[in-house]
């Protein structure tokens, strides 16, 4: 493992915009729907408070940021990290993708359908990483768990909104 070097934070930096703009992306199609959409739908009594959602989010980011940099920073010169940092870019727009399907489009299904996919890109997301840098991949591991919860909630959600 590399020593942090004062001229990586750029990289740092670049690596946690980039997840970030991609959840402003879902963000604006999310947030419209939460106070429409979103609040009609019948959920169970387990679903997290709509003010968490924004810490946590914005917690998984940043941590999702700092699991590319660490990757990134082994190299492009490498094509394992290519490809790793490939497989991140996929499993982000999944995300994103995941937004647009299930709040923009009210399509409940279609989300639960994109949230199991995104469960099975970042799993790969993380088993890629692993071999790159084993901090990089056990930081997602709060992402995985996140998007399991997510799933069920999607799930849920789909199962007492026939």
């Amino acid at each position: 493992m590399n020593s942090f070097n004062i001229r990586e934070i750029p990289k740092l930096i670049v690596s946690i915009l980039v997840v970030f703009l991609a959840g402003a992306v879902g963000t604006v199609y999310t947030l419209k729907q939460i106070t429409t959409w979103y609040v009609s739908l019948i959920k169970p009594s387990w679903t997290p408070p709509n003010w968490a959602f924004g810490p946590i989010w914005s917690t998984l980011y940043v941590l999702m940021g700092i699991s590319l940099f660490l990757v990134w920073r082994e190299g492009l010169e490498r094509k394992d990290v290519k490809i790793a940092i490939l497989v991140f870019a996929v499993q982000l727009v999944i995300n994103v993708l995941w937004s647009l399907v299930f709040f923009a489009s009210h399509n409940i299904i279609g989300g639960l359908v994109m949230v199991i996919v995104l469960w099975i890109s970042v799993l790969i997301t993380i088993l890629v990483f692993y071999r790159i840098s084993k901090p990089a991949a056990l930081i997602l591991i709060p992402y995985l768990i996140w998007v399991t919860i997510a799933g069920y909630l999607n799930y849920t959600v789909f199962l007492l909104n026939p």
